[in-house]
């Protein structure tokens, strides 16, 4: 099979799950917005951002050292059993340091009244680290099938439960106050404190996925080598800086704003940045389903004699895709925005902003294949960093001043410098041949066509969605003009 054809197919068939999970977990953004007010859906976004990056830590860069010892020592099982090993111990350490020591982690995080809080963000993050080799091991076995079907149950769960306490349950009561069953919910259910229960459902969604992998533990004889670790912990601790770094780069400034905005107003301004981002990571559904992909072909093409032709075709083709992103979700906003309840969307102006950020990093996810093929993962490292400085930087300069406004441009900001810093020392380390000219093109067109529809006075909606669809049509059609004898070579005589 064509190396490129492949990749489309496994991110496709991986994405599935990334998809599918983000459209069902985005559909619950609308229950949650509604049902919530934004200080209480702000809680829910700064709490989900420590798991963001606490789970960088509990997996400090082993999945991606899993991939490449892998293949460099041709020992699969006994580095999957290193891995795995290693990241059990340190996630069962982290489970009872904040299990000792959770009323007083609450207290700092300002949830001294929630304690039970950090039990569910604990079992959570011990849930997803240990199971983060296991699927890892699965995309290395090209067993997407099975990769998928864990992932999707997860998701159901985790969506059906959501529904069931905060929506079936209470309708439920509700409706049928004196019954047996309503008198029975009653002794556990509480319906002030929604909140709890989207934890609860993530606790019971993760723990499922983990017990689903049992099987293969089972099967499986757990091998651990310490010299094969050593050189893996060398390998990955770069990669923990860069993906903590990473982390912070991404939820950092949910978490800035409810320290530096007044009290009266913070929370509920996390809330609806939080509300407006979960619109822009559109984006990122498609860049996600793409990693999936793309990591393990990196490394399974680089000893092709066309490897650095083919990485260039791929970012060409992934800059098509993302910037057809960017313009149609822009263009068919007045549609979008309704995902979010009314109170939400004052932060709608930054959506392009943090859509045309997250196109950006996406970007830096492709180019980022230099510095993990000749093993200078140090400089994802310094990259990082520096994008991580620029948005500490900016969001502490900026929040104070222009509220979640500054967030979304220090996102910008952070994700186009590391763009730019890694195309620049790729060209050294690493050159490839990369389209520069079309591709500035094709993201210079998506973002001309969008400037010129959001200039036009409309007199309906109507006829704003029809002059829409028109502008993404003629978008796609240039792109496949341009692109036509590379998409369809055997049309061209």
């Amino acid at each position: 099979m064509n190396p490129l054809k492949k990749l489309v197919g496994q991110t496709a068939v991986y994405g599935l799950s990334s998809i599918l999970g983000r459209i069902l977990g985005y559909l619950l953004v609308p229950l949650y917005t509604r049902v919530l007010s934004e200080a209480a859906y702000g809680s829910v976004v700064e709490l989900y951002s420590y798991i963001a990056l606490i789970l960088i830590v509990l997996t400090y860069g082993m999945e991606t050292a899993f991939f490449r010892f892998a293949e460099s020592t041709k020992k699969p099982k006994t580095v999957f059993g290193t891995a795995f090993s290693s990241i059990i111990i340190s996630s069962i350490f982290f489970f009872v340091l904040v299990f000792g020591f959770k009323q007083n982690l609450a207290d700092l995080i300002q949830y001294t009244n929630k304690p039970e809080y950090l039990s569910y963000l604990a079992i959570i993050l011990f849930f997803d680290a240990i199971n983060t080799i296991p699927y890892a091991n699965l995309r290395l076995q090209n067993k997407p099938l099975r990769f998928v079907s864990i992932k999707l149950t997860g998701i159901f769960l985790n969506i059906g439960l959501n529904l069931l306490f905060i929506l079936f349950i209470p309708w439920m009561l509700k409706s049928s106050p004196e019954s047996s069953l309503s008198s029975w919910i009653n002794t556990w259910y509480n319906s002030e404190t929604k909140v709890d229960y989207i934890f609860i459902s993530n606790v019971l969604s993760s723990g499922m996925q983990t017990l689903m992998f049992l099987p293969d533990f089972f099967k499986t004889k757990i091998q651990f080598d310490f010299k094969i670790w050593k050189q893996m912990i060398v390998f990955a601790l770069p990669l923990l800086i860069f993906g903590l770094a990473g982390a912070i780069n991404e939820v950092i400034d949910r978490v800035l704003l409810k320290y530096l905005l007044p009290e009266n107003i913070a929370m509920a301004q996390v809330g609806i940045y939080g509300a407006v981002y979960k619109i822009s990571i559109l984006m990122t559904i498609f860049i996600q389903a793409y990693r999936y992909a793309a990591e393990p072909f990196f490394f399974a093409q680089e000893k092709h004699k066309d490897a650095k032709e083919m990485y260039a075709n791929m970012m060409k083709y992934f800059v098509m895709i993302t910037s057809l992103i960017f313009l149609g979700t822009m263009l068919y906003m007045d549609i979008i925005i309704h995902f979010i309840d009314a109170k939400f969307r004052s932060g709608a102006h930054v959506i392009p902003i943090l859509l045309m950020a997250n196109l950006f990093l996406g970007i830096y996810y492709n180019l980022s294949v230099w510095y993990k093929l000749t093993n200078k993962t140090r400089f994802g490292a310094y990259i990082s960093i520096i994008g991580a400085l620029i948005t500490i930087s900016l969001n502490f300069y900026w929040i104070p001043r222009i509220g979640f406004t500054g967030s979304a441009w220090a996102t910008f900001i952070c994700y186009g410098s590391m763009m730019v810093l890694s195309y620049i020392w790729g060209k050294k380390y690493y050159p490839i041949p990369y389209n520069l000219s079309r591709i500035l093109f094709y993201l210079g067109l998506s973002i001309a066509f969008y400037y010129f529809s959001s200039i036009l006075n409309y007199s309906n909606l109507t006829i704003k969605l029809s002059i829409n669809t028109v502008i993404l049509i003629v978008y796609m059609s240039i792109l496949l003009l341009m692109e036509k004898k590379n998409l369809f070579p055997k049309s061209i005589s």
